[in-house]
């Protein structure tokens, strides 16, 4: 049974890149995975011009409730009001926008911009010889 290039596995289209890069002919390549030489030839293309061999069609997913301008107009909101909390841009986000989003979906979309706090979350507690150090002065670490 001859397979087209999309009913292909992962494993079977690494076989064919690396069949050819060692330098195996399309019909050799085709009889060792069990696909035709058309789908060999489209593989092996797709790598050498993507560097990617995945059949993976673009834009399948569920729709984005944050679309391309908000994405955009979120990072200037933040910019603005550096100080405001995830409530407050979401407030500030829906004011200016026809669809509301959740508090959630402006974090969630923050994080995969990029756009997080600065802040630490936690902070080391002071061991037993810094608080020495502090107290004691430079010269007297250790003798606590």
């Amino acid at each position: 049974m001859m397979g087209k290039a999309a009913d292909l596995s992962e494993f079977d289209r690494g076989q064919i890149v690396m069949a050819r890069r060692l330098g195996t002919s399309i019909t050799k390549t085709a009889r060792l995975v069990g696909c035709s030489r058309s789908a060999v030839v489209s593989i092996h293309a797709k790598w050498i011009n993507c560097g990617d061999t995945s059949s993976r069609r673009q834009g399948v997913d569920r729709p984005r409730v944050v679309k391309e301008k908000g994405r955009l107009r979120l990072p200037r909101l933040v910019k603005q009001n550096r100080r405001y909390r995830v409530a407050q841009l979401t407030a500030q986000y829906n004011a200016g926008q026809s669809a509301s989003v959740s508090e959630h979906t402006v974090q969630r979309t923050l994080l995969d911009m990029g756009l997080c706090s600065r802040r630490p979350t936690r902070v080391p507690l002071l061991t037993k010889l810094i608080v020495n150090y502090a107290y004691s002065g430079p010269g007297n670490i250790g003798t606590g």
